[in-house]
């Protein structure tokens, strides 16, 4: 439905979350390298649960080589603090990237600026600096599946909730 970009991830356990935010979503996950860890890495998979191997994973040897591939544009979106653009103003549409940088950098400052009208940004309180990546990711992500919602397809899990009659 949507294609979450992670630019050099540097937290294993945030990717795995992500991942897993992903799988439930129907949403394509991208990470750019270098990443801060191994994708086999053992936290990563922990975060992401039994969820990991059903993930929609592309992996991108360099940003320049995924801006070759999908340059910034209308279908897509950055996610930055260095922004008043408010992201639940933004019009997602399915099949839209959403690009979220690394915990400690953020996105190439120079890729922001050259794109101003497609950043985004989650509002904060003013003693807030930033969110942690899988939240933000989750945010962003499941408001875009609100606006997109007549087109979701539910994943149908079993109700194990159920009562039993006694």
């Amino acid at each position: 439905m949507f294609n979450i970009v992670l630019v050099e991830p540097q937290i294993p356990q945030n990717t795995g979350t992500i991942g897993r935010i992903c799988v439930n979503l129907g949403a394509t996950l991208h990470l750019v390298k270098p990443l801060g860890f191994d994708i086999d890495d053992k936290a990563v998979k922990r975060a992401g649960l039994d969820y990991w191997k059903e993930l929609d994973l592309v992996v991108w040897e360099s940003f320049d080589d995924f801006l070759k591939a999908h340059p910034i544009g209308k279908n897509s979106y950055m996610s930055t603090t260095k922004t008043d653009n408010l992201y639940f103003n933004a019009p997602f549409k399915k099949g839209d990237f959403i690009l979220f940088g690394s915990e400690t950098k953020g996105i190439d400052e120079r890729v922001l600026l050259e794109h101003p009208e497609q950043c985004i940004t989650i509002p904060m309180g003013p003693k807030g600096r930033s969110l942690n990546l899988g939240v933000s990711v989750g945010v962003v992500l499941y408001d875009a599946v609100r606006q997109n919602y007549e087109g979701f397809e539910k994943i149908t899990i079993p109700n194990t909730l159920a009562t039993k009659e006694s």
